[in-house]
């Protein structure tokens, strides 16, 4: 445009009369106007059932500016799956039934005491393998559970014996009157054993308690598998060998000598900076989640709740003493003799109240006196001892040189799962549970076929090759 046009349409505009500029989208036409008007006389309509006042002036307010409310059959604003969410639900306890198919309870006694093993068990199958899995200190057998499940779900005819060492989970232990069968009370009794002797005893006789209890004749192969302590138990009950050959193999979880030793020394510190008490067993499962103890929500909704016991309104929120534990089950009324009322958690009269709160079912700050010799040459039994070796860690910074050496003159197999916590076989069971199953068929000699000598079944007017194939 020239200035001549530019000079001559500003004297035009010049001319004509003012008005202000519309705001977007309010500019109509006549016959548009006349329609506002008749609309703005009708009533407004009433709101629907699903819709409350808010909705409802909203929606007014949205046709005067021409914005479009969404119909609420669209969903458009549904969390997404996956959000973060309050829902309480979603720490509610799993029952043990989704992954064993049941549990056994296996009395034993001794001159000095009366035991009541408790193991989670689901029974192998057309001469499957049986996994023997041993937890860790301060943990049950419901450690294993999720990764159970995964062993299952990869060898159909496999079985999982999961056990309760004493002083955890279910497995009730009283010590005896010499000669009678009388239980002691908690002040004779002392401190609960828990040597490393003694736990791979236990572990033994639970394997051969369970034997004649499901009615085996022989016991099948097996994979002998251990997290933190129960590792160091394994290992030394493949080193006894009282299990013969049915053992196959045995697997350690997350535990090193070196490392283990070293982790004591702030094992104290660790224990204080725990709560001592839940709300309840939700609360519990939140705690374990949330400071990331276990990674994997659905393993601690499973396993969190056998950690914590009740505490009655009348007694201490103290943990429960290692020297005395009352039986869960009530199938087992008769076979244990009433605990004397002097134990802090001994049911009351008001027993029948609903629990307050919840503490520690096994106090770990009094097995304080077993710590060191729980994992005292465990490096050396781990690569001396008969049968395939497997160790599983979360980190390759926790090999001491033992090991290191070992593993460079491959005298085992070693897996790193560097996403995972401590709690490996929980944090990420599924890749725990293909691991073992791996294991278990390179050690499986059932399943091995030699091959045949070379010029075997000449005779015959065949010749076969070194692997068997016939040569033609």
């Amino acid at each position: 445009m020239s200035d001549l046009q530019r000079a001559f349409a500003k004297a035009k505009l010049a001319g004509l009369p003012f008005n202000p500029p519309m705001p977007p989208g309010t500019l109509i036409e006549d016959e548009d106007d006349e329609q506002l008007e008749d609309d703005e006389l009708r009533p407004l309509p009433e709101p629907s059932p699903d819709d409350d006042s808010s909705s409802a002036s909203s929606a007014s307010s949205a046709s005067s500016t021409g914005t479009i409310r969404p119909s609420p059959s669209k969903h458009l604003f549904v969390r997404p799956k996956g959000y973060p969410t309050n829902d309480r639900k979603a720490l509610d306890p799993l029952p043990w039934t989704d992954y064993f198919s049941q549990e056994l309870y296996l009395p034993h006694i001794t001159p000095t005491a009366r035991t009541v093993f408790h193991v989670y068990i689901t029974p192998p199958a057309n001469k499957g393998p049986l996994f023997v899995t041993h937890h860790g200190a301060g943990s049950s057998g419901l450690s294993f559970a999720v990764c159970a499940s995964e062993i299952k779900r990869a060898v159909p005819d496999a079985g999982i014996l999961s056990v309760d060492a004493r002083g955890h989970g279910e497995t009730v232990y009283q010590r005896l009157k010499p000669g009678t069968l009388e239980t002691l009370g908690e002040e004779a009794g002392g401190v609960l054993d828990l040597s490393l002797e003694t736990l791979s005893e236990d572990l033994f006789t639970m394997v051969q308690l369970t034997k004649a209890k499901m009615g085996w004749a022989e016991l099948p192969g097996m994979i002998l598998v251990g997290h933190s302590l129960g590792g160091a138990v394994v290992v030394d009950a493949a080193k006894q060998g009282k299990l013969g050959n049915a053992v196959l193999g045995y697997a350690v979880l997350d535990v090193v000598e070196g490392s283990a030793i070293d982790a004591l020394q702030s094992m104290q510190t660790y224990l204080s900076s725990r709560p001592t008490t839940f709300p309840s067993i939700s609360a519990g499962i939140e705690w374990h989640t949330r400071t990331r103890t276990l990674r994997n929500p659905l393993s601690a909704r499973v396993s969190v709740p056998s950690l914590l016991c009740p505490v009655p309104p009348s007694a201490s929120p103290t943990p429960t003493p290692l020297s005395t534990y009352t039986p869960i089950s009530p199938s087992l009324k008769g076979t244990l003799t009433p605990l004397p009322s002097s134990s802090s958690l001994t049911p009351s009269s008001n027993a029948s109240l609903p629990p307050t709160s919840y503490t520690w079912r096994t106090n770990l700050a009094a097995t304080h006196p077993f710590w060191h010799s729980w994992f005292l040459s465990l490096s050396s039994k781990f690569l001396s001892a008969r049968g395939g070796k497997l160790l599983l860690l979360a980190g390759t910074d926790r090999l001491d040189k033992e090991l290191m050496i070992g593993q460079m003159q491959g005298k085992y197999q070693l897996v790193v799962f560097p996403d995972a916590g401590h709690f490996i076989q929980e944090d990420l069971p599924g890749k725990t549970a293909g691991v073992l199953v791996d294991f278990w068929r390179r050690n499986d000699g059932r399943g091995l076929q030699l091959p045949r000598k070379v010029g075997e079944g000449v005779g015959e007017g065949k010749r076969e090759g070194i692997f068997g194939g016939r040569v033609v």
